[in-house]
C-alpha cells in the first residue's frame, strides 16, 4: 500500500533522507493513482515487469500484488536498502543501476534465468516484458527511447511523465508537440496519452502536471531497415527538426536532393512537423546525390 504523505515524510526523516532534485524524485503518495497505473498497464498474470525509478516502492508493491513479477531498477543508493526491505518479501528483484547506462538485454535475460532457477519455468519462458514506471522527470524521454532501441523484449510501456514530455512522446504529425522524439517513438511503436495525473499525488509536489502514456511496440518497425538504415533515417529527421521553422527544401538541403522530394511524394515547402514517419522514411531512402533508393 502506498505510504501517505505524512508517512513518507516521517520515513524519510527517520532515515535522514530527502527527495533528490538532481535525480528528479517525486514519490507517489496516492493509492488510487498506483492502482490506476497498474490497471492501465493491462498486465497478464505472471507477466514480467521492469520498473525504473522505484523509489520507496509504492508502485512496485501494487505491481507485485497484481501478480506481476517485478524487476525494480533504482539509481539512488541511499534508497536501495530501504526499498529492498519494503518490497523483497514479494516477487520483486531490486537492481541498483542507472537506466541510461544499464545493458537492458542482459538485465532482462538475467531475470529470466532467475525465474527459472526459482522453479517458475512458465514465467521464464514468457517472451513479453512490460515497463511500468513513474519516470523521473529529467530522464523520462531518454529512458523511453533507449528501451525502444535496445530492449526488444519490452513489448509495452505505461509511463507517468511530465505532461509536456508525454505529449511529445504521443504526438502525431501536424500537432504542435510533434518533434524528433515523436518520430522516433512512432518508428518503433504506437503511443497515446491515457490519463492525467495532478501534482497533488506526489511528494514533493511538482510545479507541473503529469500524464500517463501507453506505448505498444509495433510487430515490425514502421520503416523497413532493409530500405533505409535507422542511422540514415534519424540523421535526416534530426536535420529537419533542427530548423523546424524552415521549409524542408532548406532544412534538408545538405542531406537530401531536390529529386528526393518528388520521388517520395513530399512537398518541399512543408515543415518538419508535418511529415509522418512513413514520409520521413521515403525521403531518407534517397541517398544524398542520387535519385534512386
Amino acid at each position: 500500500m502506498a505510504l501517505t504523505r505524512r508517512e513518507l515524510k516521517e520515513l524519510l526523516c527517520a532515515q535522514g533522507l530527502r527527495p533528490s532534485r538532481a535525480l528528479g524524485q517525486n514519490f507517489v503518495v496516492d493509492q488510487n493513482t498506483v492502482r490506476r497505473v497498474v490497471r492501465l498497464a493491462e498486465l497478464e498474470p505472471g507477466e514480467r515487469v521492469v520498473e525504473v525509478g522505484a523509489g520507496l516502492g509504492a508502485l512496485t508493491l501494487e505491481l507485485a500484488r497484481s501478480g506481476a513479477r517485478v524487476t525494480a531498477v533504482e539509481l539512488d543508493r541511499r534508497l536501495v536498502p530501504l526499498l529492498r526491505e519494503l518490497v523483497e518479501p514479494y516477487p520483486v528483484r531490486v537492481v541498483e543501476a542507472d537506466a541510461l547506462s544499464i545493458e537492458w538485454n542482459t538485465l532482462l535475460h538475467d531475470d529470466t534465468l532467475l525465474q527459472d532457477q526459482l522453479g517458475n519455468p512458465e514465467a521464464a519462458q514468457m517472451s513479453r516484458w512490460s515497463l511500468v514506471a513513474n519516470l523521473p522527470y529529467n530522464i523520462a524521454a531518454p529512458v523511453v527511447l533507449r528501451v525502444l532501441d535496445d530492449a526488444q523484449m519490452v513489448r509495452s510501456m505505461l509511463v507517468m511523465v511530465q505532461r509536456e514530455v508525454g505529449e511529445r512522446l504521443a504526438a502525431v504529425a501536424g500537432s504542435s508537440s510533434y518533434g524528433a522524439v515523436s518520430v522516433k517513438v512512432a518508428y518503433h511503436a504506437t503511443a497515446r496519452v491515457v490519463g492525467a495525473v495532478p501534482p497533488s499525488v506526489f511528494v514533493p509536489r511538482p510545479r507541473v502536471s503529469s500524464v500517463l502514456v501507453r506505448i505498444v511496440r509495433r510487430p515490425t518497425v514502421a520503416v523497413d531497415p532493409a530500405v533505409v538504415a535507422p542511422e540514415r533515417l534519424f540523421s535526416v529527421v534530426r536535420a529537419g527538426f533542427a530548423h523546424r521553422r524552415k521549409m524542408l527544401r532548406g532544412a534538408l538541403a545538405d542531406v537530401v536532393t531536390p529529386e528526393a522530394f518528388i520521388s517520395a511524394g513530399v512537398n518541399p515547402r512543408a515543415r518538419a512537423q508535418e511529415l509522418s514517419i512513413e514520409q520521413w522514411g521515403r525521403l531518407a531512402a534517397y541517398d544524398l546525390g542520387t535519385s534512386r533508393p
